[in-house]
């Protein structure tokens, strides 16, 4: 795939796989030029979505070595890597890396310089630390579910951005690039703890403001910025599609009704909550009149605030987003690009997603093992 590139390259990184956020975390830094070995399981864990390797795209760009960490030769190489390495990032529940030998206590001992990631639902400790969930049952604790939905309707389900990968994710890179830049000045590594619930709670920190203000109401569908507003919400249109409305201020907010063709004089004020349901019903109706492309074509210019709902089919066709790059195709598969962009060290996806224990071999020379080293683990059943 050749040379990586990236603020990042130079940047050793050891995975310990799993599924979820810590990927996703993985893939964010190895986009931006890390170069990290995935330490895979041997087959039979059950874990992840059942597709060809080639679709998780979570795992793109890292090599794969498997590794049985269940025995102690295997772990005595792994701790090996660590040793060279800059960063471990792991998504164990809180005790299990230090069972198997890799925790933070463990690494750091051949590494002191280590910065040690740890990526966890309900975080290293606290009453809930040992027990299982997903990203709903983490967003559900911190306001973020409840928050989430329309007036009179269940909470609403935000895929599992909020919490695994928002909250999550976003927050471990951060951490393991903070952390790097402290061990520069410092000579010293430290732990990353990377909680769902601390991540997801941080994200809503300008809605506790808002509350705390009296300006935001605790109850979901009925704010501005949660369906509760006509002016920030999105309609059907007469072709079945979707538009979205974001005119939250007056000038977009005018711009809005003249391109549908609605007098200003008619309508209350803006801010007016009380005239929010009658204003909603009047938009409803007024945007089931023309199709989806229709309204898009007389708002494209108008700084109306307008846009097409588009699916994951529609998406990576749309004009801006081809002009940005914001998709790209490799190996039949289209994915998003890189993010963010960088002017002097443009980051790259470094190769395809592995195949399980696909570079056991190569990681291992690469890293310092001799072929004698690399039969014996194999006769000790340590590695594929």
């Amino acid at each position: 795939m050749g040379s990586a590139s990236g603020p990042l390259a130079g940047i050793r990184i050891v995975e310990l796989g799993g599924v979820g956020p810590t990927p996703f975390a993985a893939m964010l830094l190895s986009d931006l030029g890390a170069d990290i070995i995935r330490l895979d399981r041997p087959p039979g864990y059950d874990g992840g979505a059942p597709i060809n390797a080639r679709f998780n795209l979570l795992n793109r760009g890292r090599r794969s070595a498997v590794f049985d960490l269940k025995k102690p030769a295997a772990v005595e190489a792994v701790l090996r890597l660590v040793a060279e390495a800059d960063v471990v990032l792991e998504g164990f529940r809180p005790g299990v890396a230090e069972k198997l030998g890799l925790g933070p206590e463990q690494c750091t001992a051949v590494n002191p310089a280590l910065v040690y990631g740890r990526m966890t639902g309900w975080g290293q400790f606290g009453p809930l630390a040992q027990d299982p969930g997903h990203d709903v049952n983490y967003i559900s604790l911190t306001g973020v579910l409840h928050s989430v939905g329309r007036a009179g309707e269940p909470p609403a389900i935000p895929l599992n951005l909020a919490g695994d990968f928002g909250g999550g994710s976003l927050y471990l890179a951060l951490g393991v690039v903070s952390a790097l830049l402290e061990s520069r000045t410092s000579g010293r590594g430290q732990v990353v703890d990377a909680a769902m619930v601390d991540g997801s709670a941080s994200l809503m920190t300008l809605f506790y403001g808002l509350f705390a203000a009296g300006y935001w109401s605790d109850e979901r569908g009925v704010n501005r910025l949660d369906s509760g507003a006509p002016w920030y919400n999105v309609y059907e249109t007469a072709d079945g599609g979707w538009v979205s409305v974001g005119a939250n201020e007056s000038r977009f907010w005018r711009n809005l009704l003249r391109i549908m063709e609605i007098d200003e004089s008619e309508m209350p004020d803006q801010h007016d909550k009380s005239q929010w349901p009658s204003v909603h019903k009047r938009f409803t109706s007024v945007l089931l009149t023309k199709t989806r492309d229709e309204w898009c074509a007389l708002a494209e210019g108008q700084e109306a605030c307008l846009a097409p709902v588009l699916s994951l089919t529609e998406a990576p066709r749309h004009a801006h987003l081809r002009a940005r790059g914001t998709f790209v195709d490799m190996d039949g598969v289209v994915q998003p690009a890189p993010a963010p962009r960088f002017s002097r060290t443009p980051g790259m996806i470094q190769r395809p997603p592995a195949e399980p224990g696909e570079h056991t071999d190569e990681v291992l020379h690469d890293w310092g093992f001799t072929a004698t080293e690399l039969t014996a683990l194999r006769d000790q059943q340590a590695i594929a």
